[in-house]
């Protein structure tokens, strides 16, 4: 992709319920890696990062989760890893080299933090961790940490993170997401292809692409656009959102929604209203809302169950971007749909 425009490649995932998956999510993030454009001894790096992440959840967490995929901010590669507890009660300890519980070298968190570019982790006793590895091609820039340089068109990696699931046993994805960035605004989209499959997953695409080739049009216009290319096809729900310093604006319709975090008040949820797009599309309405450049917006389809967003834990409303969506799609995905989850700072 070029000119700031970034989207949707499906995130692969591998289940750490035995030791051997510890080898397929090392072997699956070498292939994955060099299909986001690494080469040289990186495919290897990626690997060892998978692999390292995968250990720590197969030795001493409960439910463990690692997803592969492209940088959300442009070229590059990322590993996540999530789980459901017990969470580390010394997280410095555990990342300095040397430090073990299981009588191991105890090089494993220490090691991912060197390799990779960016290395973010969250922790809590008892409700778990959630980490991001991220790698970035030769002569790249690293997009993610908090003093890290800025992806695509000024967009920083450490206030971008996604994830974008098919559902379970399918192959193709009918959800998707895409990203355009300029210096003074971001333009976003998350599209629910109706159903599931290959006639979701076109009508997906079909969507992205109008959200591509006019990123900078006014939200109901946009909205209008997708509308006209989806006619003759089984339809999507779709969420645009656009930020611009200090403020967040959501045009959408169908289940696709959008929930501001605070860290001192409750989140601030707000609906897409009733449709179809391609099918029977209300009047375009966009809604206005702050949003500081400190926190969070974040915009999933149904595919992440609603509720997350009435109560949301302490530990989950205080993660970072790149790694709120893996954790949602951990704890709260309907595993029978497509699951998208894209989360956003506000831009300052």
């Amino acid at each position: 992709m070029s000119g700031g425009e970034l989207g949707t490649v499906p995130t692969a995932q591998v289940r750490i319920d035995h030791h051997s998956a510890v080898h397929l999510a090392a072997d699956l993030a070498r292939r994955t890696a060099r299909q986001c454009g690494l080469d040289g001894s990186l495919p290897d790096q990626a690997a060892a990062v998978a692999s390292e992440l995968a250990s720590n959840l197969d030795k001493h967490a409960g439910d463990g989760v690692v997803y592969l995929q492209p940088l959300p901010t442009g070229e590059g590669f990322e590993v996540l890893a999530v789980d459901r507890g017990p969470g580390m009660g010394e997280l410095q300890r555990c990342l300095a080299d040397g430090y073990t519980t299981t009588n191991t070298l105890g090089t494993g968190l220490g090691a991912v933090s060197r390799v990779a570019d960016a290395f973010v982790i969250r922790t809590r006793v008892p409700d778990g961790t959630v980490a991001s590895a991220r790698l970035t091609p030769r002569g790249g820039s690293p997009a993610g940490g908090p003093a890290g340089p800025s992806g695509r068109d000024g967009l920083p990696g450490h206030r971008v993170g996604a994830i974008c699931l098919p559902a379970e046993g399918e192959e193709h994805c009918g959800d998707g997401w895409s990203l355009h960035a300029t210096a003074g605004q971001v333009t976003a989209a998350v599209v629910d292809g109706l159903g599931h499959g290959e006639a979701a997953a076109r009508a997906a695409r079909l969507a992205l692409r109008i959200a591509r080739e006019a990123p900078d049009s006014a939200l109901p216009v946009l909205m209008s656009e997708m509308h006209r290319a989806l006619r003759h096809t089984r339809g999507a729900a779709v969420g645009l959102v656009r930020l611009e310093p200090g403020r967040l604006h959501f045009c959408g319709v169908g289940n696709v929604r959008v929930c501001v975090l605070h860290h001192d008040r409750p989140p601030r949820r707000i609906e897409s209203r009733p449709g179809i797009v391609g099918w029977n599309l209300p009047t375009p309405h966009v809604r206005t809302e702050p949003l500081e450049a400190d926190r969070l917006a974040v915009v999933h389809s149904d595919g992440i169950q609603a509720r997350w967003s009435h109560d949301p834990s302490r530990f989950l409303s205080h993660l970072p971007a790149p790694l709120l969506p893996a954790a949602l799609a951990h704890r709260h995905r309907r595993l029978r749909d497509d699951a998208t989850a894209l989360a956003l700072t506000g831009l300052r």
